[in-house]
């Protein structure tokens, strides 16, 4: 087989391979012994009959398309080996010449990868990440933490306030009249936490148990319901229940039982504070991390193929599926749902696609550049991570995986961000950006 590819216009070439006239009979014969067991002839048995018989009969281009079934696509991969080129696409194929006896020729027009011109990535300026933990910080998760172990507790006299959880009938009017879903009893609403429209919850600030009120609101210009959008609404309201959050008082006994390390508050404020500069340590250093991606895919030039931006927003519209999935959700019943079509998600995911492609040909380029790869020892050792992690052996991970080459790649992308990091300069934010 001999294969030439001579490149055209942007990201296209033209691909002529040619197969020899001997490897055009060996698959004609392959398909006449698939062909012929179907075939009857009278007086032959079915499946016996001769080959030039069959010919005869049905004529040898009967045979044509199933060799070029088993032709056509090992040709097609001996030719991307041959030449060197990487599809990104389903090629177009032109069938030139298939006959018996003959050479078998095709054209195949191919969207490669495209080449990427570095830009610098080097000495790249990546703005430094604030890591400081104050006391206020440590104060508020350890009351956040506090307050999701609260308990609610009915009140039986007192007024409705911040942070309280009403159960409540509420009836809604438009113009005077009653309007769709804007009618419900006994729903439980905690005040303060913006699930209702704006003003509503702060209107209910005051009230008492079994006390009635018309709450006046206006519906956001940007309502989803465009009946509603931008109109004055009235909702006559009715407490039924107040419960309020019943916090419990940090002390050292329960100090330790939250932190078995911490022996009393101080020593559980103490951790509560390394486990904020840990994980602002470890925000920082993402951050910086796709800074300086973004800054080095935004310096490279590429031309990308529509191709490769349809294939990855297929990936994204797959992930967004498998998301669906999880919370009990199909793409079809989430479409009806939405009112939004697959279409309109493509469309709003094209600016993202086509930048996770030039980034991830800029990562590809530049350790290509800087002759980075994985080895077969950096692999083990992250499959190992990933054994420690999520307590499943190494050999049950590579066979649920199939092959390492997901992971030599992440461990390839790694390495190349890390030298990005540490030929980086970091400087500290703009003045107007510090707030």
């Amino acid at each position: 087989m001999t294969a030439t590819w001579e490149k055209k216009e942007g990201n296209e070439g033209l691909l002529e391979v040619t197969v020899p006239a001997k490897k055009v009979d060996e698959a004609l014969n392959q398909a006449f012994k698939k062909v012929v067991k179907n075939i009857n002839v009278p007086g032959f048995r079915k499946g016996k009959v001769p080959r030039p018989i069959f010919e005869q009969r049905f004529g040898v281009e009967s045979l044509y398309q199933d060799a070029l079934d088993i032709l056509l696509q090992p040709a097609y991969s001996d030719a991307i080996d041959e030449t060197g080129i990487n599809p990104v696409a389903q090629p177009e194929i032109d069938i030139k010449q298939l006959e018996k006896g003959k050479d078998f020729i095709f054209e195949a027009t191919v969207t490669v990868e495209p080449e990427v011109e570095l830009g610098d990535y080097k000495g790249l300026e990546i703005e430094k990440q604030d890591v400081t933990v104050t006391d206020d910080m440590v104060e508020d998760a350890v009351k956040q933490r506090l307050e999701a172990m609260a308990d609610m507790v009915v009140k039986e006299d007192g007024a409705v306030e911040e942070g309280d959880t009403v159960n409540l009938d509420f009836d809604g009017y438009v113009d005077g009249e009653q309007f769709e879903g804007g009618q419900a009893e006994g729903y439980d609403l905690e005040v303060g936490s913006g699930s209702f429209i704006p003003g509503f919850e702060e209107q209910l600030v005051g009230l008492k148990l079994e006390e009635e009120k018309d709450v006046e609101v206006t519906f956001p210009e940007e309502y989803h319901a465009a009946e509603l959008a931008g109109k004055a609404a009235t909702f006559k309201v009715k407490i039924n229940e107040i419960k309020a959050k019943e916090v419990p008082t940090l002390d050292d006994e329960l100090a330790s039982e939250l932190d078995a390390d911490a022996e009393n508050v101080d020593a559980y404020k103490a951790n509560v504070r390394t486990q904020l500069e840990e994980a602002k340590k470890n925000d920082a250093e993402n951050l910086q991390k796709e800074e300086a991606v973004i800054k080095a895919a935004d310096n490279a030039t590429i031309d990308i193929p529509e191709a490769m931006i349809r294939q990855e927003q297929d990936r994204m519209i797959q992930e967004f599926a498998q998301n669906m999935q999880q919370q009990g959700l199909d793409l079809k019943t989430y479409f009806e749902i939405s009112g939004q079509t697959e279409e309109d998600m493509r469309e709003q995911m094209k600016d993202d696609a086509e930048q996770r492609v030039k980034t991830n040909l800029t990562l590809d380029a530049i350790a290509k550049a800087e002759n980075i790869e994985a080895s077969d020892e950096d692999v083990d050792n992250e499959l190992q991570k990933m054994s420690d992690q999520f307590g499943i052996s190494v050999e049950d991970i590579k066979k649920t995986l199939g092959n390492s080459d997901l992971i030599k790649n992440d461990v390839r992308v790694r390495k190349v961000i890390d030298l990005l990091i540490s030929e980086a300069k970091l400087v500290d934010a703009p003045a107007d950006s510090e707030a």
